[in-house]
């Protein structure tokens, strides 16, 4: 083998092996992730996005009494995680989904969404102050459960 040609096999061979080096992350296995509700909603997207006169009440948190129930409801948002932090990607999806619960309460005549917990591929966790999420290389996800019920 002349002498340009190992050159030429070392310099393919060593950017054939560079390449996992920035492929391999995309590939990689859903992690779960629990996030706090608090820092998503306070976020600056948060405040933009949530609508103010449905209240959002996460499962165990105290609130007025229920004069009416509608139902309860399911959420389930995706957004874009490709070369963004858990935390963004899925406070994004997470804001996405209370919009859609914010929004089925409107429709239904509410005026909040109570008991939310988080039910993202059939695993239920409830929880005052966080909530799950599952990120991938592409998408993070969130899936949540809230009852619509007008309040007194």
């Amino acid at each position: 083998m002349s002498q340009r040609n190992f050159k030429r096999s070392f310099i393919l061979f060593v950017l054939f092996l560079s390449s996992f080096l920035f492929v391999s992350p995309v590939f990689a296995a859903d992690n779960w992730h629990k996030l706090s509700v608090k820092d998503a909603i306070q976020s600056p997207l948060g405040k933009e996005k949530l609508t103010p006169t449905v209240k959002l009440f996460m499962s165990g948190q105290k609130h007025a009494k229920a004069a009416k129930e509608f139902g309860s409801f399911k959420s389930n948002k995706r957004s874009n995680a490709f070369g963004k932090s858990a935390q963004a990607a899925c406070d994004r999806a997470f804001i996405s989904a209370l919009i859609s619960l914010q929004e089925r309460a409107i429709s239904e005549g509410g005026n909040a969404v109570v008991d939310i917990y988080t039910i993202t591929k059939d695993k239920k966790f409830e929880s005052a102050e966080q909530y799950s999420c599952i990120k991938g290389g592409f998408v993070a996800n969130v899936a949540l459960m809230g009852t619509v019920v007008e309040l007194n």
